[in-house]
């Protein structure tokens, strides 16, 4: 991404508020676009960066979400066989819900944490703009089926995460990208071998897509994670175990993506823990 060497107009848009003004936005079509657009605007110097403004949000509902999809406890998703369009349009719905979320957490990343590096807010407006892309992309396959996001039921685990973790930014890139998305890691290629199976090559490609840009978004909470780490003289191991005590965060549980994960920036030391036990809160 450019970064903005050159003086933007005072009168721009601002790119944190303008992040919360999306987030807040009900309609998935309408906050795709509108993301397009911030990132284009952003790319083209017509955005000013503000780094120590708070906002008022009390009047504001976040994220902002449709009507549908009714939000459920995991368990009660119902789980749906790949030998139907429906069990096949149900699959594409999660991961359509996944990406939305992913879309919202990235966004509410930007606006709510202040006095972070220009390049934070710049890594994150990045991964809001591919998961709306991923979203896109999952939404249309769906809809080829006759169905589209909102049909089927959904959980709503990533983003109580994100709420959880609204305090501290070292806590969000802890237990958000490198806790919850990681485990998109581990799950996607077994979910992208159930399409293999049943020769969908369009969802193939489509998760394809998912698990590559997963690794850079990954990578990226890693990246802020350790800077982070850094600034207040922390261990990594330590601070995430004391973090994901805190703020409650899953256990994890293999089988675990040891390549995808060495490539999102775990360290070597992290990735034999998971290797030695397959079930570790790291």
């Amino acid at each position: 991404m450019t970064s903005h060497s050159l003086q933007v107009p005072s009168s721009a848009p601002e790119l944190r508020e303008s992040s919360l003004t999306i987030l807040a936005n009900i309609d998935p079509r309408s906050k795709v676009s509108l993301l397009h657009d911030l990132f284009s605007q952003y790319q083209d110097q017509q955005i000013n960066l503000d780094l120590s403004s708070d906002f008022d949000i009390q009047d504001l509902r976040l994220p902002g979400r449709p009507l549908k999809p009714e939000l459920v406890p995991p368990l009660q998703v119902p789980k749906r066989k790949m030998d139907s369009i429906e069990g096949r349009a149900s699959l594409l719905h999660s991961l359509a819900h996944i990406e939305f979320n992913a879309m919202n957490l990235a966004l509410d990343a930007i606006w709510r944490f202040p006095n972070m590096p220009q390049q934070y807010y710049e890594d994150w407006l990045k991964v809001a703009k591919e998961e709306a892309y991923h979203f896109s992309l999952v939404n249309a396959h769906m809809q080829s089926f006759g169905f589209s996001y909102g049909d089927f039921p959904a959980h709503n685990s990533l983003w109580e995460m994100v709420e959880r973790t609204t305090d501290a930014v070292i806590a969000r890139m802890a237990l958000v990208p490198r806790t919850m998305e990681a485990r998109g890691l581990d799950a996607v290629p077994g979910i992208r071998d159930r399409f293999k199976q049943v020769k969908d090559d369009k969802a193939v490609q489509i998760l394809e897509i998912i698990l590559n840009d997963e690794i850079g978004h990954v990578l990226i909470g890693n990246r802020w994670f350790n800077y982070l780490c850094t600034q207040n003289q922390v261990s990594p191991i330590t601070a995430y175990r004391e973090l994901a005590k805190k703020y409650r965060a899953p256990t994890l549980r293999g089988p675990f993506n040891l390549e995808a994960r060495r490539q999102a920036g775990f360290s070597s030391e992290e990735l034999g823990l998971l290797d030695a036990k397959h079930e570790y809160n790291i």
